[in-house]
């Protein structure tokens, strides 16, 4: 695996027929775009180069389409979502884990579950544990979540995105992976959807394409190219920032190896 640092993704474009690109820490940070990653977006699109904006975002895709046009991102790029919530509901509506679920997360999630609110139901009458990310009126106390979890491990939870923490402009959030990490702990067993696993990425590929994921999550992007067997571009500027700082490029890989994962190249923050 050739692991090197590149200048811009000008320089290995032309060895890939499909671009995975995160959103989140990649081409913006919860409250604006980065200039440099839609300049990317834009040369892509110039050259006939398909892309995928692939985000563990626990809403469908159109509701992350909403959001990235409040951003002012062109309509053209914000059509190729594609997120761990849209993966989730295909499956929901199917009823794969039960009919009556708790939803354990903010209203702002409230979408996922349009059309069929009416098996929202409590923990102890529900068949499985819809979580989606931290109730808006409980703050980030994770011993609440335990208390109220442990008592219900019997249940299937069914997590829409796997990310621990994401940065909002300089702040960091818990994510939904958090809660799902701390429902295993209890003895509890997980769905996942979303990077790293297999199922969001066999709605994003057609068959012999030549792919290359980007992100700045190890954990989530880069273990899941490698799962995947996809080159993958890792983003030193992003969620892991703090632990690049000032370090020699030798040490890079030494990084990715504390989390059981390897990248083919290494760039600060997207450009062209």
């Amino acid at each position: 695996m050739t692991k090197r640092t590149i200048k811009g993704l000008s320089e290995i474009y032309h060895k890939y027929d499909v671009f995975l690109i995160d959103l989140w820490g990649v081409v913006h940070n919860g409250k604006q775009l980065y200039s440099g990653a839609i300049e990317v977006l834009e040369n892509l699109n110039r050259l006939n180069k398909r892309f995928v904006l692939l985000s563990n975002a626990p809403r469908p895709s159109k509701n992350v389409e909403k959001f990235l046009l409040n951003l002012k991102m062109d309509k053209i790029f914000a059509k190729t979502v594609f997120t761990s919530g849209e993966a989730a509901l295909r499956s929901l509506e199917k009823n794969i884990y039960g009919e009556k679920f708790y939803h354990l997360g903010p209203k702002r999630d409230n979408d996922l579950f349009r059309g069929f609110e009416k098996n929202k139901s409590s923990l102890e009458e529900s068949d499985f544990i819809l979580c989606t990310g931290f109730f808006e009126d409980k703050g980030d106390s994770l011993d609440y979540y335990k208390n109220l979890l442990k008592k219900h491990i019997q249940l299937k939870m069914v997590c829409t995105n796997p990310d621990l923490i994401v940065h909002r402009g300089s702040c960091k959030e818990y994510c939904a992976g958090t809660l799902a990490a701390i429902y295993e702990e209890l003895g509890g067993k997980v769905a996942f959807f979303g990077k790293p696993y297999p199922a969001i990425y066999n709605f994003c590929i057609k068959k012999n394409e030549t792919v290359l994921a980007i992100g700045d999550n190890v954990r989530t992007d880069i273990k899941g190219a490698n799962n995947m067997k996809f080159d993958s571009l890792f983003i030193t500027g992003g969620i892991h920032k703090d632990e690049f700082i000032d370090l020699p490029l030798d040490d890079y890989d030494r990084i990715l190896e504390k989390y059981k994962s390897k990248t083919n190249y290494y760039q600060e923050n997207l450009t062209w």
